[in-house]
């Protein structure tokens, strides 16, 4: 096989995948920016970098104090499991919305920014 044809394949491979994962990308900013709106924020908030952070804690009810531990190494894996399940609390789901969130987040952010979900208001104030 010649090396410049499997190169070339290899390369429109790469190429068709990094279209895919930007369209993902795309798609989980704007479920995103659909869910802070009807929490009542901003929906622009979801591509500024902390203030999107920020946001998610107002609307799950935690103190933006998280931020601090969201940057430490293995504590911001529990505190972002914490942070996505009070989201789900806050639209009136369960924990196994919690669970679709961690391993699925562009499709069940879809679901609560685009489905029937109400925002219900933060679950951690409760």
């Amino acid at each position: 096989m010649d090396p410049d044809l499997a190169a070339g394949g290899l390369l429109a491979g790469l190429g068709a995948m990094l279209f895919v994962y930007i369209g993902v990308i795309v798609l989980t900013i704007v479920a995103m920016a659909k869910v802070y709106s009807k929490a009542g924020k901003p929906g622009i908030a979801a591509i500024v970098p902390i203030w999107n952070i920020v946001v998610l804690c107002e609307i799950t009810g935690k103190s933006p104090v998280w931020i601090i531990l969201l940057m430490i190494p293995f504590v911001n894996i529990i505190c972002s499991i914490i942070l996505l399940n009070e989201l789900s609390k806050s639209f009136g789901k369960d924990a196994g919305f919690t669970v679709g969130l961690i391993f699925l987040s562009p499709i069940f952010l879809m679901i609560l920014g685009f489905g029937s979900a109400q925002y219900i208001g933060p679950s951690a104030a409760a």
